[in-house]
């Protein structure tokens, strides 16, 4: 499958006291909701700093819609980004936060940012300070001030790390709407360490391991090239050869094949399922990470 880019970095590079990102190549097609996937370490929100100009000491070229343009005061108000903290000074209180980004965001609804704090049970006194919200109402109002702005891209890093299962499950739902609103023109990238809530929102995953990316691609095109195999024990010591990435117990086995070795499984009393994106991300991972296991 292929798509406009409404992302892309080529060469990007930067250098930290024992750890490197470098990325060759990254796509994030328009119109879709891709995954920044990786384990905690892996250069996530270090590579999110650098697509949204919060590092600028970089290597590399990066541009945005469609290839077009780089970063400047226009593309930055297309963008809506949402962090691991909190970009409210904590003395600031729910109102302000609201008259505030009126001021700096010229596509910025009021009446949009109260519907969205109503809809997502947020303290909406305007006398109470951010920093007395819990982390998970903070991260809620974060995003009901990005979604109260005109943009067509939103960039969430860990966005539902904060979040109850619920609001987890609602913020998928708010993906999903953002999307359909923009009619193929929005696009949303979010970094995530488990995929698991998340899945049912992506189209597209981006694979982080040890500051670089290891697989990119749409999810549907990636259960075609990895495929799921539960075995018997006694297969499990020539499987091992062939698989990507497998587990063993006494029982069996169980792990991810890439689909063009499957021929090798043949005579194996094997059961095939297509894998989850949660599944074929830890493999990925396992296969490109310094850790044993």
């Amino acid at each position: 499958m292929e798509s406009k880019s409404v992302m892309k970095a080529v060469n990007l590079k930067k250098k930290f006291k024992g750890f490197e990102l470098s990325v060759p190549e990254l796509h994030i097609p328009k119109g879709y909701a891709t995954a920044l996937i990786g384990e905690n370490g892996a250069g996530k929100t270090t590579l999110l700093n650098l697509l949204t100009g919060i590092r600028l000491d970089y290597e590399g070229e990066i541009l945005y819609f469609d290839g077009q343009e780089k970063l400047s005061g226009s593309v930055q108000e297309r963008i809506g980004y949402t962090g691991p903290g909190s970009y409210f000074l904590p003395h600031w209180t729910v109102g302000q936060v609201e008259e505030i980004s009126e001021v700096l965001f010229d596509g910025f609804h009021r009446d949009r940012f109260q519907a969205i704090c109503e809809e997502l049970n947020i303290p909406t006194s305007v006398t109470k300070d951010v920093k007395k919200l819990s982390d998970g109402n903070r991260m809620k109002l974060m995003l009901a001030a990005v979604l109260a702005r005109d943009t067509d891209l939103l960039i969430l890093d860990e966005p539902a790390s904060p979040l109850d299962p619920l609001m987890r499950d609602k913020l998928c739902d708010i993906i999903r709407e953002y999307l359909e609103q923009g009619n193929g023109e929005r696009s949303v990238f979010f970094s995530t360490h488990n995929i698991a809530d998340m899945e049912n929102v992506t189209d597209y995953a981006v694979i982080m391991e040890n500051g670089t990316i290891v697989e990119q691609g749409f999810v549907e095109d990636l259960k075609e090239k990895y495929v799921s195999v539960k075995g018997e024990a006694a297969d499990a010591e020539r499987a091992e050869k062939i698989l990507y990435t497998m587990n063993r117990s006494a029982y069996g086995f169980e792990g991810i094949c890439l689909s063009e070795n499957m021929d090798k499984l043949a005579g194996m009393d094997i059961c095939v399922e297509t894998p989850t994106l949660f599944q074929i991300s830890v493999a990925v991972m396992k296969a490109n990470t310094s850790l044993k296991f």
